[in-house]
């Protein structure tokens, strides 16, 4: 009984998106992606209140919102709650903290009440989520599994790191009492202390991170089979970018700092290029993606390193470790981004713009 309740729901979600996405009165101008890179005066537009209501209906009890949800699309109510169905709130892939901000630039403007309380409540709900120790689940309420793990992968806690520091730093998000910001305050410090706690230390060196860790122990911890515990090239770039924008990073700040962007410089994977080629198969002609040698080609960083060896590790969904991007299945890596130029514009411009600042 409870397979086919299950089943039912999961098809009257697909006749009602299959619906949307075909039906032109549907048509949007606006898509979710670009929902906070528009012009401030576009905040007060009919599209962007018609856009904040649907994000609050998004909303769900506990404050929180669920992933990979267009919320820009023109959905009615039963489909709304369709989509609501079987979801569990996240943090993961700019859940809950990309609704927060869109309603902040929302509530720049307009200071319906329906919109500060959703703001409010969507705020409780991240100070709520955090763990004693300073970090943030990827899913709240709490599941088995990885989904309770400390984690950075896809930014998922520096995006709210991120939020509650523009809260206490920037006048543009002075949208809450002075009580709530001083709880957003001490969770921001809190969260700074769990990235410094939990920052890998390989032969009494400080590296960088991984990209989840254990919640109870802060140790790097394995997520999906293809995300081992591991040294992280891609989320560590973030993690630093964040520590970075204090104004008065502390001594320890500065050492974790410093030590991750010296990790990055020792880690750079030189002279090769990532390339998408077609490939002719029993099938037809698919994509796929190769690393090819070339002198003098921008340098690149993997996704992941081995925690013992430092070296780059390629991971396909039978969890087995190999050392090159061929080696594992075309289906991961086209899918998934295992390496990529992903401190370029951390060690190019971030860090010595950090550094510049620091010694003025």
């Amino acid at each position: 009984m409870i397979f086919r309740t299950v089943n039912a729901t999961i098809l009257k979600l697909v006749v009602v998106l299959g619906f949307v996405l075909s039906n032109p009165t549907f048509a949007q101008n606006t898509s979710w992606g670009e929902i906070l890179r528009q012009d401030r005066s576009w905040y007060t537009s009919a599209e962007a209140q018609r856009i904040a209501d649907q994000v609050v209906q998004f909303q769900y009890a506990n404050g929180g919102w669920a992933k990979n949800i267009d919320m820009a699309q023109d959905l009615s109510d039963q489909a709304i709650d369709l989509i609501k169905e079987n979801q569990h709130t996240t943090i993961d892939n700019g859940a809950t903290h990309t609704q927060l901000r869109f309603l902040a630039k929302i509530l720049q403007h307009n200071e319906d009440i329906v919109y500060k309380e959703a703001f409010n409540k969507g705020i409780d709900y991240l100070l709520e989520a955090q763990y004693n120790n300073g970090g943030w689940p990827q899913f709240y309420p709490l599941r088995e599994g990885y989904y309770s793990h400390i984690t950075f992968n896809d930014n998922a806690m520096i995006g709210v790191l991120n939020l509650f520091y523009d809260l206490v730093y920037f006048p543009d998000y002075a949208l809450v009492t002075s009580a709530k910001k001083s709880k957003i305050e001490q969770a921001l410090l809190k969260g700074v202390d769990a990235i410094l706690d939990m920052q890998i230390t390989i032969d009494d060196t400080l590296t960088v991170w991984c990209a989840q860790h254990d919640e109870h122990t802060l140790k790097p911890a394995k997520a999906r089979a293809y995300e081992l515990p591991s040294l992280s090239g891609g989320e560590s770039v973030g993690i630093l970018e964040f520590l970075m924008r204090f104004e008065k990073p502390t001594l320890r700040m500065q050492r974790a700092i410093k030590a991750g962007v010296i990790w990055f410089k020792n880690h750079k994977i030189e002279n090769k290029r990532v390339k998408w080629i077609d490939v002719q198969t029993d099938s037809g002609v698919v994509k796929d993606r190769v690393v090819v040698k070339e002198q003098g080609a921008p340098s690149l960083w993997a996704r992941f390193y081995d925690l013992e060896t430092q070296e780059p590790i390629f991971v396909g969904r039978d969890g087995i470790i190999k050392s090159k991007l061929a080696e594992i299945e075309r289906e991961r890596r086209t899918g998934y981004n295992y390496i990529s130029r992903y401190a370029n514009d951390l060690l190019e411009t971030s860090y010595p713009q950090w550094r510049s600042k620091l010694q003025n």
